[in-house]
């Protein structure tokens, strides 16, 4: 398995009024963990991973827009310190498509790692003057084929 390990740090405010993290919060982390493998960093200071081959820029020539999410929350989460290890593949490659598969555990070096949740995003790749879907590039596919693994299967339906 090959997977991309995003650590996420969680914020004060993410947590609900029963002392863990809000589900909406669970929807801001996976965004994060997201444009952090995908858009190519505007600042040069930031590590950038393999992966991260879409322009963020405003003068972009791609959108990337979420058509799909699922969450399956396994186990609530605490506020903690450590960053969250968000782990991170491609459970399908399509044409003008992606589905983006993750798991979300606990610190890595916790004594034990929980798994919080699994999760999966359906990306489109959307041309930003037409407005309309396009093909996945040979550099994005390039980037993006070491992390093909098999997609998300959720449990509780």
């Amino acid at each position: 398995m090959t997977r991309l390990h995003v650590p996420i740090p969680l914020r004060w405010g993410d947590l609900d009024a029963f002392n863990h993290v809000n589900n909406a919060a669970m929807l801001k982390l996976l965004e994060e963990a997201r444009v952090r493998v995908f858009w190519i960093p505007t600042i040069d200071s930031e590590e950038v991973p393999s992966t991260a081959v879409i322009d963020a820029s405003l003068e972009a020539d791609t959108l990337t827009l979420v058509a799909h999410q699922e969450i399956e929350y396994l186990a609530p989460i605490p506020y903690q310190r450590d960053p969250l290890d968000v782990q991170l593949w491609m459970g399908k490659i399509g044409g003008a498509s992606l589905q983006v598969a993750y798991e979300v555990y606990s610190p890595v070096g916790a004594t034990a790692q929980t798994l919080y949740a699994r999760a999966s995003t359906t990306v489109v790749m959307v041309d930003s003057t037409t407005l309309r879907p396009r093909r996945i590039s040979d550099v994005e596919r390039a980037a993006w084929e070491p992390y093909l693994e098999e997609p998300i299967v959720f449990t509780r339906r």
